[in-house]
């Protein structure tokens, strides 16, 4: 059946962007100047034809557009060249699984991710970004892009994993997804598979790197089947896995619970769920976190008003309790202006199951549909002066009335991110304890603007931290 776009007041735009390329497309522009790329799109209409590669795409320009697509995900499924590469990289887990797939997959992995676990978890995000930056000397040139990441590699470990992954194996994973980030988004824009079966040094470390993040998962899962259950995700899977085999034992019809026929799972999803959080959950929240200290350096007045707040509300603290989240709202708005300023998930890609129309526009099965995040959130008409780093955009009774699918670093729809309000905790918490005891501060010259690849934020960070007066004493 197919899904057409009701009459509108509006008259939306169709067109197609300029400069087609033999075998490459767009896709070498997309490339090379991504964040440009996208922002010529919108004058050449509301969906624009695009070729990446040798294939036909549509790239949606305008919100109300890919919030209607977004909420229709039986028609726009996970699909196209980022989830195509995505599933060899991460099998069908919870980030990839297709649309038939996903309600019984999202019911799995829901429990790690429910608001009465937030609490505890907010207390051991304020624990590590403790850690992180205790060791930190006045002067000191500090790596912020890998201290983010080890904070957040650590943190979704321990929901996925508890204590499981020790300190060297934790850094190992941090440096296969360098090398995995690296390598997936050139080959998301280029789908041309015979430029990466050459074994060239980059092809190779790509398929190093992927094969150790699996392996690492494996024999993690091993190593909880040999010892103690553990109140984790990887023990709510396991228990899922254990009772599917049983019942198929049995022959049993269990009407409910792990085994019933809506959470039967395989091995092998347990570890496609695994790998699919761990780099997801690692990689864009530590982008985001690194782009926060970024921006707010590049910006002493909003810097001021969040140290202002950090230091009334915490009280001579060194980090925030779960009860403080609620009094942070500036906090909380530096948040949500890095994640419109620069989201860490900037352009996906769906994938139409059935002939459809979308702004006007006859869209075969199986076309190929891109949105941007990045694209929407700078976009003037939703956002005024949208390059400008802004965080009183969202404070209370002062949020931007912007229209719907215009803010959406989430997604939105039914394949909304798990983990939304868990980032949203972990970034507030690190950006407070951080900001508590450390004012980070750019090196001198310019500062280079984040190159995006399957992610966009600083990739190499590297700021001078100074101690803020008043430097907390106690807890």
């Amino acid at each position: 059946m197919s899904s057409a776009v009701p009459e509108r007041e509006r008259l939306w735009k169709v067109g197609t962007a300029p400069g087609i390329f033999p075998l490459l497309g767009h896709g070498i522009a997309l490339y090379r100047r991504p964040l440009a790329f996208l922002n010529s799109l919108p004058g050449h209409g509301d969906l624009v034809e695009i070729r990446l590669g040798p294939q036909r795409a549509w790239m949606v320009c305008h919100p109300e557009l890919v919030h209607r697509m977004l909420k229709d995900a039986r028609t726009f499924d996970k699909g196209g060249p980022l989830f195509d590469r995505l599933r060899v990289l991460m099998g069908d887990g919870l980030v990839t699984s297709r649309h038939a797939e996903h309600r019984r997959q999202r019911r799995l992995v829901q429990p790690a991710f429910l608001p009465s676990r937030l609490p505890d978890q907010t207390e051991l995000m304020a624990q590590e970004a403790e850690a992180v930056c205790g060791d930190w000397r006045p002067g000191q040139r500090v790596d912020v892009s890998a201290a983010m990441m080890a904070l957040s590699t650590r943190m979704i470990s321990r929901v996925l994993f508890s204590d499981s992954l020790d300190a060297a194996t934790s850094a190992e994973v941090r440096e296969c997804l360098a090398d995995i980030v690296r390598g997936l988004f050139v080959r998301t824009v280029v789908p041309v598979d015979a430029l990466f079966r050459v074994p060239t040094p980059a092809n190779r470390r790509y398929r190093r790197a992927v094969a150790r993040v699996h392996a690492i998962t494996d024999a993690a899962i091993a190593e909880r089947r040999r010892g103690t259950p553990r109140d984790d995700l990887l023990g709510t899977l396991l228990e899922a896995a254990r009772a599917t085999g049983s019942e198929a034992e049995d022959g049993a019809d269990s009407a409910n619970g792990a085994g019933s026929a809506d959470a039967a799972i395989t091995d092998q999803e347990v570890h496609d769920h695994l790998v699919s959080l761990l780099l997801t959950g690692a990689e864009s929240t530590a982008l985001a976190m690194a782009s926060a200290f970024s921006l707010l350096s590049q910006d002493p007045q909003a810097e001021a008003r969040l140290h202002a707040e950090v230091d009334s509300v915490l009280d001579g603290r060194r980090r925030p309790d779960p009860e403080d989240l609620a009094r942070l709202p500036y906090t909380r708005s530096v948040v949500h202006e890095t994640l419109r300023h620069s989201p860490p998930g900037w352009l996906f890609t769906r994938i139409t199951t059935t002939e459809t129309e979308l702004a006007g526009q006859r869209l075969p099965r199986g076309a190929t549909v891109l949105y941007s995040p990045y694209l929407l959130q700078h976009d003037p008409a939703s956002f005024p002066d949208p390059d400008r780093f802004s965080p009183e955009r969202w404070l209370p009774g002062r949020a931007t009335a912007a229209p719907p699918g215009a803010m959406m670093p989430f997604a939105t729809g039914s394949r909304k991110c798990i983990g939304d309000a868990f980032a949203m905790a972990e970034i507030t918490v690190a950006v407070a304890t951080v900001a508590a005891r450390w004012r980070l501060t750019h090196l001198p010259g310019p500062v280079a603007p984040p190159r995006p690849g399957a992610t966009l934020g600083p990739r190499s960070l590297v700021m001078i931290c100074e101690p803020r007066t008043g430097f907390p004493k106690g807890r």
